[in-house]
């Protein structure tokens, strides 16, 4: 038995291609096999791979989408890397509120819809806020990485072991908990 493709994407920039497979390994796990294949001066192609299994998922996603919000900045005028390792630390210490207004959990949600949003982001506006040194979304992904980003496993948690993250007590465990429940009884219908 082999692994199985569940389903791919690629690209190309020239001499450079991408695929990008979605798999299913003969035990039954899932993962992504990122390849980049770069064609050599003699003809032959040189292979690079790297493998994310399924629970790395949100880990990948998480690194992803706040790589491309900081990459976002970088296409402005006169604003350099050093620009954004501020802005990050400036947006780590000063909450949601000193971000760009279209990097916004809210405001995001309302432009762009809730399927555009991360797990911690939509999270992050159950919370509301975060603390002092931490953003909502950065203790909404604290929260998820706890869990292995599996919501089922934060659903099963309790008022007590939630208020064990600094930031969280019980009304925001509250809010999260009811936002579960509420899926779970949608999916019970």
């Amino acid at each position: 038995m082999e692994n199985i493709n569940l389903a791919t994407e690629n690209f190309s920039s020239g001499k450079r291609n991408y695929f990008l497979d979605f798999k299913r390994a003969v035990n039954d796990s899932r993962y992504l096999c990122i390849t980049r294949s770069d064609e050599q001066y003699d003809g032959s192609y040189k292979r690079s791979t790297v493998v994310v299994f399924e629970q790395d998922f949100h880990f990948l996603i998480s690194a992803m989408s706040s790589l491309f919000h900081s990459a976002a900045y970088l296409s402005q005028d006169n604003f350099s890397v050093a620009d954004v390792v501020r802005l990050n630390d400036v947006r780590a210490n000063k909450g949601i509120k000193s971000w760009d207004p279209n990097l916004r959990p809210r405001e995001k949600f309302i432009a762009q819809g809730s399927g555009q949003l991360t797990d911690a982001e939509l999270i992050a506006m159950l919370i509301g806020s975060g603390r002092t040194d931490v953003s909502a979304v950065a203790l909404a992904e604290h929260i998820l990485k706890a869990v292995g980003g599996r919501l089922d496993l934060l659903a099963a948690q309790d008022h007590k072991s939630l208020s064990r993250f600094r930031g969280v007590g019980l009304a925001k465990s509250s809010a999260i908990l009811a936002a579960l429940e509420l899926g779970r009884r949608m999916c019970a219908v």
